[in-house]
């Protein structure tokens, strides 16, 4: 009999559990289209000319979203071909101006099924999909011109730079996604670790060691290592 009530009072117990997630107002899936579509632009412009020069990255006209990794890769490839960076137009060889005609995103869904059906007699079919299709876009329209920071003359033509930026989920019956694009390819690309691959992960304590007398008094150094006695402070 004891055991028979024990067993009811168990089923009678009911346990939940609730979690909180929360989202950033943009998604990643959305950052990444617009990333990959500049790094396309700007992987189509010429920086080798700006070799052993010294350049003022001016972006006054500059006004999109993502306007910090914009000119973060800017500034990137001209380091990366050589240049020197310049805090003031005053300081440098040559400006480098920048603006955008178009940073953005385009969406469109298209189905293959049946839409909808309100018959007469308050009856609706409801809507059928076979196979349906989630695109959303980004696209990048970056102009840049140069010219000499001394004399105000145009440097070539300049230009402006486009690319587009994929990303397609397809649902067949309900299952899915069959993803397609860009997007896919650099996840995959750049997120696996490869065989070899240099790893170095980061202290997971933080000390701090005061200066030893023949270095800079006023210098205070940050370690993640575990100090030794003679290191320790006193």
């Amino acid at each position: 009999m004891n055991v028979r009530l024990l067993l009811l009072g168990l089923c009678a117990i009911v346990g939940c559990t609730s979690t909180k997630t929360t989202n950033t107002a943009r998604t990643a899936r959305e950052q990444l289209l617009i990333s990959n579509a500049i790094d396309h632009s700007l992987a189509k412009i010429d920086f080798t000319a700006l070799q052993d020069v010294k350049v003022f990255v001016d972006d006054k006209y500059l006004d999109c979203v993502d306007k910090g990794y914009l000119v973060g890769s800017i500034r990137h490839r001209a380091l990366v071909n050589g240049a020197t960076l310049a805090a003031k137009p005053e300081e440098a060889d040559v400006v480098l101006e920048i603006r955008s005609g178009v940073v953005g995103t385009d969406h469109a869904d298209a189905f293959l099924g049946t839409p909808e059906i309100v018959l007469p007699g308050m009856l609706t079919v409801p809507e059928v999909r076979l196979i349906t299709r989630n695109n959303q876009s980004a696209m990048a329209k970056i102009g840049v011109v140069a010219y000499d920071a001394r004399t105000r003359e145009l440097l070539g033509a300049g230009g402006v730079s486009s690319s587009l930026s994929h990303d397609n989920n397809w649902y067949v019956l309900g299952v899915g996604p069959y993803q397609q694009g860009e997007i896919k390819s650099e996840v995959k690309r750049t997120t696996g670790r490869y065989p070899g691959q240099p790893y170095q992960e980061l202290p997971a304590t933080i000390a701090f060691q005061p200066p030893s007398s023949s270095q800079n008094p006023n210098r205070l150094q940050l370690t993640g290592e575990e100090q030794s006695p003679s290191d320790a402070p006193r």
